[in-house]
């Protein structure tokens, strides 16, 4: 039976980069690491290979949500404006419940845009319009450990 009624179902996503606020997001895909391993045979041990761990690896984070007033006034405003001169800063993912209450929140380094995508505009299939944001970071931290 579950008993955690903190449990992120039915979440948004806030997103905060230094002095740009971006907003709810529906959906957030990405937020991950990976740890690089170098391989190394040693001679006359044909029994296994030596792993070890050389670098962490960040993937994009991929952010969605329905086109609103948001989009114009922040996320491309932002995007636009790295291309004037790209500034990573810090940025931050804060994860709500349906009744608003935070979940967990994660700490990025060093963001910058990646990739804006809008709306597929087409009169013959009438659906909430949707945009995508795709961001990098060079790592995050987790906080948040009172919620």
């Amino acid at each position: 039976m579950l008993t955690d009624t903190e449990i992120a179902v039915g979440v948004h996503y806030l997103v905060h980069l230094d002095e740009h606020d971006l907003g709810d997001f529906s959906t957030c895909d990405g937020l991950g690491v990976e740890v690089v391993l170098e391989s190394r045979e040693e001679g006359g041990a044909n029994g296994f290979i030596w792993q070890f761990p050389t670098r962490l690896k960040y993937p994009n984070i991929k952010l969605s949500r329905p086109v609103s007033k948001d989009t114009a006034d922040a996320v491309v405003n932002w995007v636009v404006s790295a291309v004037t001169g790209p500034s990573r800063g810090t940025g931050r993912i804060e994860i709500r419940s349906a009744d608003n209450k935070p979940v967990a929140a994660y700490d990025l380094h060093d963001v910058i845009p990646v990739r804006w995508t809008g709306p597929a505009l087409n009169p013959d299939q009438p659906k909430v319009l949707t945009e995508t944001l795709e961001i990098a970071h060079n790592g995050f931290v987790r906080t948040g450990s009172t919620y």
